[in-house]
């Protein structure tokens, strides 16, 4: 399936190109998914638990692939280490095991993807 999402974004991203804002891309990318036969959710709300308190909604994952994949969309000039560790924090609150880290605001998208695996050891 992840082949599928980046094959989707290489797509979306070789027809819109760089510079545009980040709910395009989400939106762009959850439509070609769609097209292609996947359950895409867009804004999932996901729930925190906080020792006994359930905070809802704890964050929103911009796209969740076939209830399994998060899929995190970025429209910047550059990917900060936080924005992996968030990534692997959605994971884990949502306990999820792959994640993929999109920066449409690449040259090539090829350069824009990353892989989160959560239960992988640094």
């Amino acid at each position: 399936m992840a082949r599928q999402i980046v094959d989707a974004a290489y797509r979306v991203h070789t027809t819109l190109g760089p510079g545009l804002l980040e709910s395009v891309y989400e939106a762009a990318l959850a439509f070609e998914l769609e097209k292609r036969g996947l359950r895409v959710c867009r804004q999932s709300a996901i729930p925190v638990v906080y020792e006994a308190v359930r905070i809802h909604p704890g964050f929103h994952a911009d796209l969740v692939v076939e209830d399994e994949v998060i899929v995190e969309i970025k429209a910047l000039e550059t990917i900060a280490p936080v924005h992996k560790k968030q990534l692997l924090t959605y994971l884990k609150l949502a306990d999820k095991r792959l994640g993929l880290l999109i920066n449409f605001n690449v040259a090539l998208i090829k350069d824009g993807i990353t892989r989160i695996v959560n239960g992988l050891q640094e």
